[in-house]
């Protein structure tokens, strides 16, 4: 399959031949599935945290004497039965575990899923090199708006390569566009997103990472 490299004024200026370990891969749910609800779970933080009777404060004195009252014998008022008590078996914050564990090739192979569905409903550009007159927020709208057309609305996750790690700060102030370094590229970010731009440079690297 062939991909279109656009120029800055938004013309095609050749097709080249997509990496194949990265553009052709075939979808498999169950494997981005449980990568994406890892990815969601780790960076869940638990909150909830209860006390137990021994650490929730007062409840030294026992409430009244063992025989004589006709009542139900009690301790403490801070037992779990008791309004104000301790909590059994509530919510720990220390020991809940929520992260769910996937390794480097599953997460490598669900970005290479993502991407060849992406790249097989056209929501890939590239361009051959970001190279705008000023480093200006207007500037870099321009060469989006000429390569995206009316597709300019829409969310678009641009992959930026390590010499091109100055541009993100006028990226960030173009509404529904997110930078993100391409050697941290993962499912959430490119889900997340409609549409997915790079520059040559950066599908290098993308291509060497992925490998």
């Amino acid at each position: 399959m062939k991909i279109e490299v656009y120029n800055q004024k938004g013309e095609v200026l050749e097709e080249i031949e997509a990496p194949q370990n990265i553009f052709a891969v075939a979808f498999n749910n169950d494997l981005v599935y449980q990568v994406h609800k890892s990815l969601l779970s780790n960076q869940r933080k638990p909150l909830a945290f209860t006390k137990d009777r021994s650490e929730v404060r007062g409840g030294g004195k026992k409430p009244w004497a063992q025989k004589g009252t006709g009542r139900a014998r009690h301790g403490s008022i801070r037992s779990p039965i008791w309004k104000g008590g301790g909590v059994t078996f509530g919510p720990r914050q220390k020991e809940e575990n929520l992260g769910k564990k996937v390794n480097k090739k599953m997460k490598k192979a669900s970005v290479k899923i993502v991407l060849s569905q992406k790249l097989k409903d056209k929501e890939i550009r590239i361009i051959d090199k970001f190279e705008p007159k000023e480093i200006k927020t207007k500037e870099i709208f321009n060469i989006l708006k000429q390569i995206f057309k009316t597709d300019i609305t829409k969310s678009i996750l641009v992959l930026l390569d390590n010499k091109e790690q100055t541009l993100k700060r006028v990226f960030k102030n173009i509404p529904k566009v997110e930078t993100l370094n391409v050697s941290d590229v993962n499912i959430l970010t490119l889900l997340n997103n409609k549409f997915v731009m790079f520059s040559k440079d950066a599908l290098a690297t993308l291509e060497k990472q992925l490998a």
